[in-house]
């Protein structure tokens, strides 16, 4: 049996294999953040082609922390019938399914002000964020427990935090973009600060499987690596976060030689440095390179992202090439021909 088709189990979750479809934005919500016809049809599409586990895309626990202003939203109760629809649709069909609680700092485009931890903005056309109080940090920490007690009751099986890609958890991880004297900069233990009290708050109200996604490598002199990101994960470990999804790049404009693969050893370093399982993401569109990177122990889970929106049964192609016998939506026996 390919490993890629075996079970994974984290705090009683089994997927029924490891592949995940990474969060990727959809940008087609109205303004209000509410779940459309398209996520209806979009994320159980993926479910019925045979994928493990489905997060859905960043979803701002706050308004003003929007990528876009087409992003999911979880910062209303309002937003959880949609959310609940989109997860019964998934799990009718066999899958598992998560969601990335977000906020995207300095990197929001929505009108009004946005925050960062200091009052520098992305780049030379990006909007200068407003560096946040002490209070506001505590606002949205509390945003981010609010959005995983909506979570748990839309019947997610998996939280994700985003920590990565240059939004706003990540910008306090960086000393590229966190340049506090307080309580929240300097010292790596400070930085991380604002992320241990998002992970001890929204494990005080969830106690499913928690992962963080992060951005190992700032490709930029003074920034972070993945050796330095092993500290940070054994903290998160302790505060038993169950897998970093470990991803890289896009705190600050940067040049990065992107090919299959390029990410893979940031999650092998992490996963052994820190003894945590791990998720391996970055142009990973090869079943044979998937079945790899979890065969050598380099990753726990294969995150795919655009494979999986040119080919929503890409777990059926990677079965065909691996020779591994998974079960066909009984629709669709007559049209899989499966390894017997």
């Amino acid at each position: 049996m390919a490993k890629l088709f075996e079970p994974f189990t984290l705090r009683g979750v089994t997927f029924n294999n490891r592949i995940v479809m990474a969060p990727m934005c959809m940008y087609s919500s109205n303004d209000d953040g509410k779940v459309q016809d398209w996520h209806k049809i979009h994320y159980p599409t993926r479910a019925i082609g045979g994928v493990g586990l489905i997060i859905v895309e960043a979803t701002g626990v706050q308004p003003e922390g929007r990528i876009s202003a087409r992003d999911l939203g979880i910062w209303d109760d309002n937003h959880i019938e949609g959310l609940s629809e989109v997860v019964r649709l998934v799990k009718a069909n066999g899958a598992k399914i998560g969601i990335q609680l977000a906020h995207a700092g300095r990197k929001a485009t929505v009108d009004g002000t946005i925050y960062a931890p200091s009052a520098i903005p992305f780049d030379a056309k990006s909007k200068t964020p407003t560096e946040m109080t002490i209070d506001d940090i505590k606002t949205t920490v509390q945003a981010f427990k609010d959005g995983a007690i909506r979570a748990k009751k839309a019947g997610f099986d998996v939280i994700e935090i985003h920590a990565a890609h240059g939004y706003l958890l990540n910008e306090f991880l960086s000393p590229l973009s966190n340049k506090r004297t307080d309580a929240y900069g300097g010292s790596a233990e400070n930085r991380y600060r604002i992320l241990r009290e998002v992970l001890d708050e929204v494990r005080a109200v969830w106690e499913g499987p928690l992962f963080v996604r992060i951005s190992a490598h700032d490709y930029t002199e003074g920034g972070m690596t993945a050796e330095d990101y092993v500290e940070m994960a054994e903290w998160m470990k302790e505060q038993t976060v169950d897998l970093i999804d470990v991803s890289s790049g896009a705190v600050v404009p940067a040049k990065i030689d992107a090919y299959p693969g390029y990410q893979v050893p940031f999650s092998e370093t992490i996963k052994q440095g820190a003894s945590i399982p791990t998720g391996a993401v970055g142009l990973i569109t090869s079943p044979l390179h998937a079945e790899e990177i979890v065969k050598n122990d380099r990753a726990d889970l294969v995150f795919l992202a655009r494979e999986l929106l040119r080919n929503p049964y890409w777990p059926y192609t990677a079965a065909v090439e691996l020779k591994a016998t998974i079960e066909a939506p009984v629709q669709y026996e007559r049209g899989w021909h499966l390894p017997r």
